[in-house]
């Protein structure tokens, strides 16, 4: 893929995760897709990956803005990044209670891409910024 394709990729990946198309978005990774979330271990493959999507729109309400995104030579890696504004809308396990907690921290996405598709993403952001953001005394 050329770098614009790349990029393109990328982009579309992002907005169908502002438009909370899931759907759309799966549609864009590779079956074996390798996802490194920023708090936790890698899971592989396009199903665990909807799992994730799914667990993490249960408890957070996220928006991708101010987005830069940057490509390798080769559009073989790219990356994105971002603004994430939140709110923690159900508590998850193992974190602070929700109660609507707003919250805006930088972010970003790294990106491996084969034959069209994305094979990697590893977010990254700030979790001991992010867990100060969720607590409800802040």
């Amino acid at each position: 893929m050329s770098d614009d394709e790349t990029l393109s990729l990328v982009q579309s990946y992002l907005d169908a995760l502002n438009a909370n198309d899931h759907d759309a978005a799966l549609a864009l990774v590779s079956e074996d897709v390798a996802h490194d979330p920023f708090d936790g271990e890698r899971e592989i493959g396009r199903d665990r990956l909807r799992w994730r999507l799914g667990l993490e729109a249960r408890h957070f309400d996220e928006r991708f803005a101010d987005i830069a995104l940057m490509s390798a030579p080769g559009g073989v890696r790219a990356a994105a990044e971002f603004t994430v504004r939140g709110t923690y809308r159900a508590t998850a396990e193992g974190l602070p209670e929700a109660t609507g907690q707003n919250y805006t921290l930088p972010g970003g996405m790294f990106f491996e891409v084969d034959g069209g598709e994305i094979t990697r993403i590893s977010e990254q952001r700030n979790p001991v910024q992010w867990r100060a953001a969720l607590s409800p005394s802040r």
